[in-house]
């Protein structure tokens, strides 16, 4: 059986290879590789190829149509003893037996794959969008994974800004907790302790960073919580049932709030409505990110990153306005200059945030579904910087 129509190709390992797991929806930690083979009737015949203890399991979940282990495609010569060469061989030899002699790969295809199937003498070509275009569009179930994701963060999110706001200031403005000195670290942890106490994974870590040391967007957080300072506090956990994220950002102020973080936060959060405005089907992430920056500098404030001369009092916009979310916390399409056009069933963050060295840092994040004629929003929480 030949034909000249390419194979669709993806390998790796299920359960840290996200693009191949989407398309089989299949989580195993051993190298598995997956082929579309095309007939030439038209058809194609979807193969995943998997550890022979998986086979059972395989078979009734996997999204295939013939299920094999390696042993089922050895080559002469029999196969290697390292379980990815193997499965390898077996993709390889599975596909020159079907006829094959050229195939279409993905961005994610380990280069050991590559080899055998080029041994084989099959002619590869890369497409950059196979297993990202796919993911983009969330089908209902999908939607189900990230609505209950983005609820359970919330829930998380709602724990870690009502102690920080409800903490005890002592004489130098040091927040205390139970009688105990309130500092990033100790909330990061009791982030991580809710969550794995509720069936998720924090797998990425949190962020709660206070003060100045928030003007660093992606800083961590370190040291004591302090009333009267900004402190952003980003939360993104793994569901572990379904492997769905959700990924939400508020930021809190204990006590008196100051005037110029409110007129930060006041600016994000016009920034934030502006951009889920601006979201629908067709439209690009350039243009939902420029709806933002364009309220961040009506405000009167600057996008981009400051020079290093620049005034502490320096604010500005330093990133993207959100991403894709999905199986992966980072996904496209980016909503930044250059974003491509938005589809229906999207999953975005939509995360405008401002930043001064001097003050620190203010971002608010909301998780969004594109719908055909808009967007709906995931989250429920308020917006606002007081939370006791």
């Amino acid at each position: 059986m030949h034909t000249d129509r390419p194979a669709v190709v993806m390998a790796g390992i299920p359960a840290t290879n996200l693009a191949l797991y989407h398309r089989v929806r299949f989580m195993v930690g051993d190298p598995a590789a997956y082929a579309e083979i095309p007939a030439p009737d038209g058809s194609w015949t979807r193969v995943f190829i998997v550890r022979d203890i998986e086979l059972e399991r395989a078979r009734q979940h996997a999204l295939a149509d013939a299920v094999h282990a390696p042993a089922d495609f050895a080559p002469e010569g029999g196969l290697s003893g390292d379980r990815e060469t193997a499965t390898a061989q077996a993709l390889a030899e599975c596909l020159f037996r079907s006829g094959v002699t050229c195939a279409t790969v993905d961005r994610s295809l380990p280069f050991s794959f590559a080899h055998h199937m080029m041994e084989r003498g099959i002619e590869l070509s890369y497409d950059p969008n196979l297993g990202v275009t796919n993911r983009r569009a969330k089908d209902d179930a999908e939607i189900g994974h990230l609505r209950q994701a983005q609820a359970f963060t919330e829930q998380v999110m709602r724990m870690a800004c009502e102690t920080i706001a409800q903490a005890t200031a002592d004489a130098d403005g040091v927040l205390h907790h139970n009688g105990v000195v309130l500092t990033s670290d100790r909330v990061r942890t009791m982030i991580d302790i809710y969550c794995l106490e509720h069936g998720a994974l924090n797998t990425h870590g949190s962020i709660v960073a206070c003060g100045p040391v928030g003007a660093d967007c992606h800083h961590r957080g370190e040291g004591p919580l302090r009333t009267g300072e900004p402190i952003i506090v980003d939360i993104f956990p793994m569901m572990k049932a379904t492997h769905y994220h959700g990924d939400c950002t508020r930021t809190v102020v204990h006590g008196r709030i100051p005037p110029a973080v409110a007129a930060m936060h006041a600016a994000v959060v016009e920034a934030k409505d502006a951009a889920e405005a601006a979201v629908r089907p067709g439209v690009t992430g350039e243009s939902v990110h420029l709806a933002a920056i364009g309220v961040i500098e009506r405000h009167g404030y600057a996008s981009g990153l400051p020079n290093p001369d620049a005034d502490p009092s320096f604010t500005s916009m330093v990133h993207g306005t959100g991403h894709g979310i999905g199986l992966e916390v980072h996904e496209p399409p980016l909503l930044d200059r250059k974003g491509p056009a938005l589809v229906q069933g999207d999953a975005l963050t939509i995360e405008p945030g401002l930043y001064c060295k001097a003050i620190g840092g203010v971002r608010v994040e909301d998780m969004v579904i594109v719908t055909a004629d808009g967007c709906l929003n995931l989250n429920t929480l308020p917006t606002g910087l007081t939370w006791a």
